[in-house]
């Protein structure tokens, strides 16, 4: 019996895998999903928002103001602020972008991360489950696609880790 020491990984873990490819597309209808949501509230493009950013609309206002559960009341007085609007927008921008280039990936899994996680606790409790929906999973593929490094994969992540500054703060990868 011998014991497996290689470095690499065997040949069905390297980058051709097909698993790449799948965290990678998962990666990009991700980054799909947060680039809508800007262009929508930036835009008011009537899918749901109506009026946007630009003409005059909080893009936090409605959605906060109708929270419900147990944070209602800190989320209805941070409702329509002017600094809730701008890093709500700039969030949801920078997690596009991140996504579609497939850099800056672990940045965007925790920054991610926790604006999921305050949009959840704005919409507790989930209607269909007790504490479970759609903001977890987008949450665990965000973190899934960073540990996987999936902006290599159809992405400008291999380039992007080349650089010296995220070389030297591995936070930036």
């Amino acid at each position: 019996m011998s014991l497996d020491t290689r470095l690499r990984p065997p040949p069905s873990l390297s980058s051709a895998h097909p698993a790449r490819y799948a965290l990678a597309v998962g990666r990009l209808l991700l980054g799909w999903l947060f680039t809508w949501a800007f262009l929508d509230k930036l835009f008011g493009l009537g899918k749901p928002t109506q009026d946007g950013w630009l003409s005059g609309t909080s893009p936090s206002k409605g959605f906060l103001s109708h929270a419900d559960g147990p944070f209602k009341e800190m989320f209805h007085s941070m409702a329509g602020q002017v600094w809730v609007d701008a890093l709500f927008m700039f969030g949801l921008a920078g997690l596009g972008v991140a996504l579609f280039l497939g850099v800056c990936l672990r940045l965007a899994a925790a920054g991610g991360t926790i604006l999921l996680f305050m949009l959840w606790a704005a919409s507790l409790w989930p209607e269909n489950n007790p504490f479970m929906d759609e903001h977890w999973i987008y949450a665990a593929l965000l973190i899934s696609v960073a540990f996987a490094d999936a902006g290599t994969t159809l992405g400008f992540g291999r380039t992007w880790a080349r650089l010296p500054i995220v070389r030297r703060f591995s936070i930036l990868r």
